[in-house]
């Protein structure tokens, strides 16, 4: 091994990455209801050459991430729980391992709707806008 090289395995055990913090979803004034996240990859020492990030959001029983629109892309991976995903005027039932894209520009909003956490791992660019909330 290279003492340069920022290669790295996550170990993963109960739905978190070792190493990882779990932090509030959103700071601020903002509606959205117990929701956490870990940044994963793309934002940690030596993963500058990365273009996106990819995160770990879970959604507890009833609640949901903020109503908002912005100008990238998400690719979503649900990875634990149920829930609906609000896309523009469309709202989708989702469970693991369902796969959305929120396309730039659409409102959306996450909700968990099973007895368990929905927990779905989102790749975006590195390089992003910041989201505008509908209200």
């Amino acid at each position: 091994m290279h003492m340069d090289d920022p290669s790295k395995v996550l170990k993963f055990s109960a739905f978190r990455w070792a190493g990882v913090p779990m932090r509030e979803y959103k700071t601020g004034d903002v509606p959205y209801r117990d929701v956490t996240r870990q940044t994963l990859l793309g934002e940690g020492v030596g993963e500058e050459p990365f273009s996106f990030v990819t995160r770990y959001f879970e959604i507890q029983p009833g609640g949901y991430s903020t109503f908002e629109r912005h100008q990238h892309p998400h690719a979503v991976v649900v990875i634990r729980g149920r829930g609906r995903v609000t896309l523009g005027e469309r709202a989708f039932d989702i469970a693991p391992f369902d796969c959305v894209y929120v396309s730039p520009g659409v409102a959306h909003q996450f909700r968990a709707t099973g007895d368990e956490p929905l927990g779905f791992v989102c790749t975006v660019d590195r390089a992003r806008d910041r989201p505008e909330v509908i209200e």
